[in-house]
């Protein structure tokens, strides 16, 4: 892989938690979580605020109304997805650090500062979750019943997906490469650390999956969902996966070194 260039954070105070030894597995989660639980709250209704047009207009196509051109109009208002998406590996990712930071301040400067280069990426997230929506959406209502093998083939492919993705935002965020260049990373490092991508993918998906399954009687938690769903899941996924990105591109040491020089 290339030398990237590092996209360096703005805060110029160095926590004490860094000298220390961080906990790790459950007792990590849970210090994070109680630590930043306000701030996870605030990322979380900031994503939500930045793809509600995309998903209103796709939620109205699902209900067929002017369903085509409801659909169309969803992949253009996700045009803000990866940027946000960025945004929000980024503002989780300093607590992974122990970095003091600011939400508002932060999520704003990156999702302008990658909303141009992620939003392609974006769209495509988009349309993937989509898709995958509409397909299982009908394969469950289907009168026919559910093929195992086209269950196992949507499940890996979901896996694939989830394994990949986080390490595509986490660079946009970070690391100063072409798009191109960074997929290829992303799929490079997914599979190098298969085990930890694996378990990102699965404990970040794993609420929604509980969600989806037990539909329509879960929406009585969708205000929940609202608040901290998605920066929960986000969370989960990068207790897993921001290490082999750290270590990759030696993020914290790189950021360590240039606040030392300031």
């Amino acid at each position: 892989m290339p030398r990237p260039k590092m996209r360096y954070s703005t805060n110029t105070r160095q926590d004490e938690k860094d000298d220390l030894v961080r906990k790790k597995g459950v007792w990590r989660f849970l210090e994070v979580l109680s630590g930043n639980f306000r701030d996870l709250i605030k990322i979380n209704l900031l994503f939500c605020l930045c793809v509600l047009p995309s998903v209103a207009a796709f939620i109205l196509g699902l209900f067929g109304f002017y369903s085509v051109y409801m659909y169309v109009l969803a992949l253009l208002a996700a045009l803000s997805a990866g940027g946000a998406l960025s945004s929000c590996v980024f503002c989780i990712s300093k607590m992974l650090r122990d970095e003091p930071g600011y939400v508002w301040h932060d999520f704003r400067r990156k999702f302008n500062e990658n909303m141009k280069q992620a939003a392609v990426p974006g769209v495509l997230c988009a349309a993937f979750v989509y898709m995958q929506v509409l397909v299982w959406g009908s394969m469950i209502g289907s009168e026919v019943g559910i093929d195992a093998v086209w269950v196992i083939m949507g499940a890996v492919v979901l896996l694939i997906f989830g394994m990949v993705a986080p390490y595509v935002f986490l660079q946009f965020a970070y690391i100063d490469l072409g798009v191109p260049q960074i997929l290829k990373n992303s799929i490079l490092i997914s599979f190098m650390n298969a085990p930890r991508s694996a378990m990102g993918a699965v404990c970040g998906g794993a609420i929604w999956l509980v969600f989806a399954l037990f539909l329509p009687g879960s929406l009585i938690f969708a205000p929940l969902f609202l608040l901290i769903g998605f920066s929960l899941s986000c969370l989960l996924c990068l207790m897993w996966v921001w290490p082999p990105v750290d270590k990759q591109f030696s993020i914290e040491e790189t950021l360590r070194s240039k606040q030392e020089e300031r």
